[in-house]
């Protein structure tokens, strides 16, 4: 049983290919050659019934067969991938099927009539492969070209092809290939609908997922994101690769800020202050609003000293950040707690011994930092 499968498999990669996009474009390729194999046998028995010449017959079976096993070949060889954009070569392939069609109600006589359902399938086929536009061009070159064999032919073989009756078969044609372009027209239409909602749709769930994330009133990581990211970190300091330190940082006197400006005012003092700390950061940092005007900043690869003096260039700026154009003289400062987290620690126990720092910055008379030891 195992063999069998496994000769299957090599059978299948052999005819169709191993790359997923390669074998569903070589795959409706095969479908086509093996369509084309049954068409000749069924014109074959045709012969038999007198109803086909046998050389006429040949030489379209010829031209069918090559013509199928080219295609096949471009394809499956990824010639095709190079010769168009389009590497199914679906409008070739479907120009080729209307040259066949034509040939075949050329020579097919009383039958003939099978000949057109036979073009009306192609055309349908093509309504859902090909744009709006080549579909209608398709199915107007197949209408001009059968429109061309019913008038040869009902005046270089009237008796086989009664004019009566040829008006007949293209008016029926006419109707359902008008019917065809009208359903590509629709199809097409639903098609914009649905890749507008779609559209729609993920533009949405990535608002969502940036909401999940993201703070709204200063854009950074929210606790919610920022707890994720520390769990992440801690399993990574627990495994021994590298120090990590936390530093919860709180905006001096906001409050003030807020009673005497303006909670409009205090807003853009927070949007001011995260943009100017998020700027000296380094692209391993992280930065959250915890809180009111209370942010946790995360710094791996650091270790508590660093994290200081880093802190201290953070003071610096958020010092000349420009707050005086939110109100003028207005002038913005923070105080700081730094904690190293140590291995065997909680996330949760470094933060609270961070807090404690944040605690004593505040009362040792804020606007500095001070860095938490090991409990």
């Amino acid at each position: 049983m195992g063999t069998t499968t496994s000769l299957r498999a090599k059978l299948a990669d052999a005819l169709l290919g191993t790359a997923a996009s390669m074998r569903v474009r070589t795959s409706l390729t095969l479908i086509a050659l093996v369509v084309y194999v049954i068409f000749a046998f069924v014109q074959h028995g045709e012969v038999m019934l007198g109803l086909i010449d046998l050389a006429e017959s040949n030489r379209l079976t010829a031209f069918n067969l090559i013509g199928a096993f080219t295609f096949y070949g471009l394809v499956r060889s990824g010639l095709s991938e190079r010769l168009s954009d389009e590497p199914s070569l679906t409008l070739p392939q479907m120009v080729f099927a209307m040259v066949s069609i034509t040939w075949s109600y050329a020579i097919t006589g009383p039958a003939r009539g099978a000949v057109i359902s036979i073009m009306i399938f192609v055309l349908m086929f093509g309504m859902f492969r090909l744009p709006p536009r080549s579909a209608r061009g398709l199915a107007m070159l197949g209408f001009a070209m059968l429109a061309g064999v019913m008038f040869w032919r009902s005046q270089t073989a009237p008796q086989r092809y009664p004019v009566k009756h040829e008006v007949v078969h293209l008016l029926f044609t006419a109707i359902v290939l008008a019917a065809s372009s009208t359903l590509a027209i629709t199809i097409e239409r639903m098609r914009a609908r649905l890749a507008a909602q779609k559209k729609e749709l993920a533009d949405a769930l990535a608002l969502n997922r940036e909401l999940a994330t993201r703070d709204a009133l200063t854009g950074l990581l929210n606790r919610r994101a920022m707890a994720e990211l520390l769990a992440r970190e801690h399993m990574r300091i627990e495994r021994g690769q590298g120090p990590l330190t936390l530093a919860l940082l709180d905006i001096d006197h906001f409050k003030r800020i807020n009673d005497e400006l303006g909670h409009g005012a205090g807003d853009e003092v927070l949007r001011r202050f995260s943009s100017v700390v998020q700027a000296q950061l380094r692209a391993a940092d992280a930065l959250a609003r915890w809180g009111g005007e209370e942010f946790l900043l995360v710094m791996p690869g650091t270790r508590a000293e660093e994290a200081g003096v880093a802190l201290e260039r953070l003071r610096a700026a958020v010092a000349a950040g420009g707050f005086d154009a939110i109100a003028p003289q207005l002038k913005v400062g923070f105080s700081a707690g730094v904690a190293q987290v140590h291995g065997g620690e909680t996330q949760d126990a470094a933060i609270d011994r961070a807090d404690r720092a944040l605690y004593r910055a505040k009362q040792a008379g804020r606007n500095r930092v001070e860095v938490a030891q090991l409990a």
